[in-house]
């Protein structure tokens, strides 16, 4: 019997073993995926990036942010009103109602599901505190609690029968739809209106305004100071652990756009009424869920289920109590959404929730990046897709076009964010990265 002399002997040591090829191991130790280099490459780098990206339909918030450029750019030569500081504040804190039901949403959206009872659920959020604090002369604070907990629960239902039951999502959420809407019928009882009191907790929600110039800048000030401080210490902790991390310039050049931006919102706020409270709870719910997403192990389970479930199941994630929880936070995000809405109109009506409201609701998350098909978006796209939404209805409703033209616009729009979303999927797929 030969023996091949090229083999390792075994009772080589590991160190020997690895040394066996030297070029190979050379190679193995020295290939880095050329995308984390980057930012060691300067202008040229990022622009070899962005390159890949577009091939790799890799678009981000990109199209979004042109595409509400472009409305901006369009109402604004149609009427020199759309961008003053009026209407701009008014947009601002008119999309907030929606706004919050659509970070819910995206939760959902990012398992590949749908909720489509989150409008019939604000609207019995609304009535709820209505019948508390009106008709039966409850604290507002504890009656507003009670309002919030009613969507946690009705959300928890629906995540329960989805998810031990195994009822599609579809047909659970449809029937809550239907369930929550009469139920909020039935508790507003045959008047169909509560009037709200205007100096009531839930009215400043959406009327009150930080009129002090300083409260804007400051808020503006802390917004970038933030920003800073988080990308400086987290490039520091990439440093440490070894990885690749931004050069302190470019953490710079991005702060400084920001505070640029932020700055420009906070004067346009104050050439109005001040800075809305509503707009400070808003940005304050997207940060925490941002972080919830992206920064703890339960927003990675979030993100790993809408990948695979079955992978997930095998990696050790209860899936169940991930979606029952996501479900959750739907419903309670539509009741807190549902209460802004109510302050806007400074009432609960039979009308809360319903017609066009769930449809701007699951468009604005989708057109703001929210993939329909599962495992990718961030609560900033419910930012992004209801400024679009509120945009062109302001710009519409300011040419006096009617709202069945609105419906088509805003249908055509979400139509195209769709085809979009499925076109990106194919090209990454074909790229190997999906």
């Amino acid at each position: 019997m030969s023996i091949d002399k090229t083999s390792t002997p075994a009772g080589a040591s590991a160190e020997d073993r690895a040394v066996e090829n030297p070029d190979a191991a050379s190679a193995a130790v020295t290939a880095v995926d050329p995308r984390l280099l980057v930012r060691e490459q300067g202008l040229a780098g990022y622009v070899d990036e962005f390159k890949r990206k577009m091939k790799a339909g890799d678009l981000g918030s990109l199209p979004v942010v042109v595409g509400l450029l472009i409305i901006w750019a369009i109402f604004t030569s149609l009427n020199s009103n759309f961008l003053t500081a009026g209407n701009f504040s008014d947009m601002s804190v008119a999309m907030v109602g929606t706004g919050m039901i659509a970070v819910g949403i995206v939760f959902v959206l990012l398992l590949g599901e749908i909720d489509l009872s989150v409008g019939s659920v604000s609207g019995v959020a609304g009535a709820t505190f209505a019948v508390l604090s009106v008709t039966h002369g409850m604290n507002e604070i504890l009656a507003l609690i009670c309002a919030v907990l009613t969507g946690t629960v009705a959300g928890a239902i629906h995540g329960f029968v989805f998810a031990r039951i195994g009822v599609p999502a579809f047909a659970v959420t449809l029937a809550g739809l239907l369930f929550w809407q009469g139920f909020m019928l039935q508790i507003l009882g045959d008047n169909g209106t509560i009037n709200l009191d205007s100096e009531g907790v839930v009215v400043k929600l959406t009327s009150y305004y930080f009129s002090d110039v300083a409260a804007a800048y400051g808020l503006a000030i802390v917004v970038t100071a933030g920003y800073f401080l988080t990308a400086f210490f987290d490039n520091r902790r990439r440093e440490a652990a070894g990885v690749p991390s931004r050069p302190l310039n470019e953490i710079i050049v991005r702060t400084a756009l920001l505070a640029v931006l932020a700055f420009a919102v906070a004067f346009v706020f104050n050439q109005y009424k001040g800075l809305p409270l509503a707009v400070v709870i808003f940005l304050a719910f997207l940060l925490l869920t941002d972080f919830v997403l992206r920064r703890t192990a339960y927003g990675r389970k979030v993100f790993a289920l809408g990948g695979s479930v079955e992978a997930s199941r095998r990696a050790g994630i209860n899936v169940e109590l991930v979606r029952i929880s996501v479900f959750a936070i739907a419903g309670t995000f539509a009741a807190i959404g549902g209460l802004f809405v109510a302050s806007k109109i400074a009432s609960a009506n039979q009308g809360a929730g319903t017609g066009e409201f769930l449809m701007n609701v699951i468009a604005a998350a989708v057109i703001g990046g929210t993939s329909l098909f599962g495992g990718r978006g961030r609560t900033w796209d419910a930012l992004l897709g209801v400024m679009v939404i509120v945009s062109i209805q302001y710009g519409l409703a300011l040419e006096g076009i009617a709202s069945p033209v609105q419906y088509m616009i805003t249908g055509g729009v979400l139509l195209a964010t769709v085809v979009i979303d499925a076109v990106t999927r194919k090209t990454q797929k074909t790229a190997g990265r999906a």
